[in-house]
């Protein structure tokens, strides 16, 4: 009887520490498996899953600039740039226009020192796109503009918001900085190349800080 009792003993014991060592056995592969989805979801994310946003995106900028009476015109006004998590708004005021509609756009070069304010060059095109209306599927300029409505005092107000400019950035594609501003004369028709035909140059103002 006694024998009985100590196999059953031994077997209960052997039960028990096989128990027990499959117990560990189980924790083990858990914890490997926890492990492993850790390091998974640590591991950085590739360029193809998230977008970078550019350096200059968080750089909050400010430009404010004058305009000056161009081809024996009155034309003058004020321009304030202004960027925040990556968009430009460009606020203008503008005196002196005859009543109607005027042409402006954002001019190659920061040079008003001729009379006719043609030494401020072409429309700034850095994509090398035909002159159009902004927005426009068969390509505009990214000076492009377009037109102010002077009221019946000579007075124009605009207000342009867009990600495709940037202030110092440095990409020649979307820096306004070194450029001009030109109001012109006439309005802008969206359809004559290079320029629009909106007529002489009025004012002028370059975009420097």
């Amino acid at each position: 009887m006694k024998h009985k009792i100590l196999g059953l003993s031994l077997i209960m014991v052997c039960l028990f520490i096989s128990c027990k060592s499959d117990k560990k056995d189980s924790e083990t592969v858990i914890e490997n498996e926890a492990t492993e989805t850790i390091e998974k979801k640590s591991e950085p994310v590739s360029a193809t899953e998230t977008k970078e946003k550019p350096a200059y995106f968080s750089e909050k900028r400010k430009v404010v600039m004058s305009l000056e009476s161009k081809s024996d015109s009155n034309v003058t006004g004020n321009i304030v740039f202004t960027q925040d998590e990556g968009i430009v708004t460009m606020i203008a005021v503008i005196d002196g226009l005859s009543p109607g509609e005027h042409a402006i756009h954002i001019h190659e070069k920061a040079d008003c020192s001729s009379a006719d304010g043609k030494s401020s060059g072409g429309h700034w095109n850095p994509t090398a796109q035909p002159h159009g209306k902004w927005g426009d599927d068969n390509g505009y300029h990214k000076g492009d503009i377009g037109n102010v409505t002077a009221n019946k005092d000579g007075h124009a107000t605009i207000t342009k918001i867009t990600n495709e400019w940037c202030i110092g950035c440095g990409d020649n594609t979307k820096d306004i900085l070194g450029k001009a501003v030109i109001v012109h004369q006439g309005i802008d028709d969206f359809k004559s190349q290079p320029s629009g035909a909106a007529g002489a140059r009025v004012s002028c103002g370059g975009i420097i800080e």
